[in-house]
């Protein structure tokens, strides 16, 4: 492939300017953007990313529906007895909800590390049954011991699943490609925040006192036995790599390996794992994005609470469940838009500043006000936003920090493990007493949220200043880092 015009394009002119490329022998590449991305148009490969959407798109689907239904089934919970139940005093909720991060963060960047070195597909379902397993057991717990024990060992066999999801779709899409699906895949969650409401709604109105079992004690069992089937299936249809997934053919998995190849900014090829961990943790940029994704991760920690905060509507347990779905219902469509949007335009830092001034005026709203068609059309704008960011971010860290498959997996696995340290400390900015306005909580969030924007823009000025860097030592470098 040839470039018809050998002039550099000006890093300073923004997404408009393209370098116009020649047709190769198989009729693929004809635009190039800023950061050298060229549209799709072999046909193999257009037909290999759906078949590549078929299979993995809703496998991660599902599986994270689950993870975050066995995870979340503690907040609906609360809606029913399960305060009364376990004796809980104070804060120890709190504790309760917030310990299963302190599991959740230390697997993350070891198992990431194993899993450059393993078949996902084994790794991954394996794990969905464990995590099953326990929450199942979460039904038998009597008291704030078993809570906390429960909950920690849950984050820990659920550590492995979201970072190696993020890992799964990084080797699989490119630059161009991967925000989307990274919101598609966070539908999973988004859904679960929508219809766990509903759902523990039925499960509370039906089976709560059914042979003595309390209604929560009952969502437990039902998520748990759900999960578990899910898990299994789903060791048929994950991939492993390009070139070992079985469904995959000898050709279409070559031709998934070498797009990413070509997709990637100064590519190193493969490495060891220890050296993978050395190179995240010696990239400066990798530290930008982790600070980035834990203020929206502490931006967005109302969502453990989001139940409680829609009850201080005043409306009774069923209706209050109810109303949290159309708020998530919205989001999912919302965030497929901005990453879709995101990915088309292969622009990052707009989607992300825009987005994030929603969700601040969201907070600001539920904050100011008590007026319940106020503070609700409030809860539906953060909510609808604050995915979309989440989505686009990941995405562009994982194009950007994929140097080598090992170094990318350890940082995926630190920008999210150290964003979740945001939900070890964030619960204590809602306590009940907060209610109904939850200053506290809100302010906070949208505090977060300005950092969210200042960092971005940060990046944004060191990704433009290395691929000056690029351009000078390296002219005939097509691929830069898109921002």
């Amino acid at each position: 492939m040839s470039v018809e015009d050998t002039t550099a394009p000006s890093l300073h002119q923004e997404k408009k300017d393209v370098e116009e490329l020649e047709y190769d022998d198989q009729g693929r590449a004809i635009r190039q953007d800023y950061s050298g991305v060229a549209e799709k148009t072999d046909p193999k490969e257009i037909a290999l990313v759906k078949k590549l959407d078929w299979f993995i798109i809703p496998t991660l689907w599902v599986l994270y529906f689950c993870n975050f239904m066995d995870r979340n089934a503690i907040t609906n919970g609360k809606l029913n007895t399960i305060v009364e139940d376990l004796k809980l005093k104070g804060t120890q909720y709190n504790t309760g909800v917030s310990v299963l991060f302190a599991g959740y963060l230390f697997g993350q960047i070891p198992s990431n590390m194993i899993l450059t070195r393993v078949r996902p597909s084994i790794y991954m379902s394996g794990f969905c049954t464990i995590w099953s397993i326990i929450s199942g057991l979460m039904a038998v717990v009597h008291d704030y011991k078993g809570l906390v024990l429960t909950r920690f060992f849950l984050g820990v066999v659920e550590a492995p699943f979201y970072p190696g999801a993020l890992y799964i779709l990084s080797i699989f899409y490119t630059k161009k490609e991967i925000g989307l699906r990274i919101a598609l895949f966070y539908t999973g969650n988004i859904a679960a925040n929508a219809f766990s409401g509903l759902i523990a709604a039925a499960v509370f109105a039906t089976l709560d006192g059914v042979h003595g079992i309390a209604g929560w004690r009952w969502l437990f069992v039902i998520t748990g036995v759900v999960s578990f089937g899910c898990g299994v299936v789903s060791f048929f249809t994950l991939p492993n790599t390009p070139k070992t997934t079985w469904w995959l053919s000898e050709e279409e998995g070559n031709l998934a390996h070498e797009r990413i190849v070509r997709d990637t900014t100064e590519h190193e090829g493969t490495t060891s794992t220890w050296n993978g961990l050395l190179q995240a943790a010696k990239d400066y940029r990798t530290w930008l994005f982790c600070f980035n994704m834990n203020m929206h991760v502490s931006g967005d920690s109302f969502k453990n609470f989001f139940p409680s905060v829609v009850q201080t509507l005043g409306y009774s347990t069923t209706v209050t469940l109810a109303l949290t779905c159309p708020p998530n219902v919205i989001s999912c469509f919302s965030s497929a838009l901005i990453s879709w949007s995101s990915g088309r335009r292969n622009e990052r830092t707009w989607h992300i500043t825009i987005a994030t001034l929603f969700v601040i005026v969201g907070f600001v709203i539920c904050a100011a006000t008590t007026n319940v068609a106020a503070r609700y059309v409030g809860m539906v704008i953060f909510v609808a936003f604050s995915s979309g960011v989440n989505d686009v971010m990941l995405g562009w860290a994982a194009s950007t920090l994929g140097q080598t498959p090992e170094k990318k997996a350890v940082s995926m696995a630190m920008v999210n493990m150290l964003s979740n340290l945001a939900s070890v400390y964030t619960p204590y900015l809602w306590p009940s007493s907060g209610s109904p306005r939850y200053v506290a909580g809100m302010s906070s969030s949208a505090a977060f949220s300005v950092m969210v924007i200042a960092t971005a823009w940060v990046i944004k000025w060191c990704l433009k200043r290395d691929n000056v860097r690029i351009k000078q030592s390296a002219p005939e470098t097509v691929v830069l880092y898109a921002y």
